[in-house]
């Protein structure tokens, strides 16, 4: 069993870190998954659509837009696992998540369209990372120019939600 505690500094980008941190430092990446799964759910399924499409600063992004940031970026993150895991040396490039957002047409969706969405591609990241072998959990390649193992991709996804789960509940509504 692999605990977030196993991986060292030179599994990810140190832009990264922040999110790993967010992380409980005795969990597994399945584990980690999970718990970030039930407190997104816990706080989005509380939204009311208007509430939803709230903005606390004209040129920030809706809670719509929050969501599906976290969708597209979990996506990106769960390809560059499998990718990593099938020991692909093919270095991947990067995205720019504003232009994601942007053309995200997440204001067209209601919030339980992006709730499904969101369990559905969680459920399909929880499926990949449990059929991982411990070696392929430590396998690693290159992202946006950076060495990532298939561990740590797991442990930002969890915590990148956590960092924005924290931004919601400080700066848009703290049900």
């Amino acid at each position: 069993m692999i605990l977030k505690s196993d991986i060292s500094k030179n599994e990810y980008a140190s832009f990264y870190g922040g999110y790993i941190y967010l992380v409980k430092s005795d969990v597994t990446v399945v584990e980690a998954l999970n718990q970030s799964f039930s407190l997104v759910l816990e706080y989005f399924e509380n939204l009311s659509e208007e509430n939803a499409n709230f903005r606390y600063a004209q040129d920030k992004w809706s809670l719509k837009e929050m969501l599906l940031h976290c969708i597209d970026t979990e996506r990106i993150m769960v390809y560059r696992a499998l990718r990593f895991s099938r020991n692909d040396t093919t270095e991947l490039p990067g995205f720019d998540q504003d232009i994601y957002v942007l053309e995200s047409e997440a204001s067209k969706k209601n919030i339980a369209q992006l709730i499904e969405e969101y369990k559905s591609v969680r459920n399909a990241t929880l499926s990949l990372f449990k059929g991982f072998s411990t070696e392929q959990l430590k396998r690693s390649g290159i992202a946006n120019g950076k060495r990532m193992s298939v561990r740590a991709l797991g442990f930002v996804i969890s915590g990148h939600e956590l960092h924005h789960l924290n931004i919601c509940k400080e700066r848009y509504i703290s049900n």
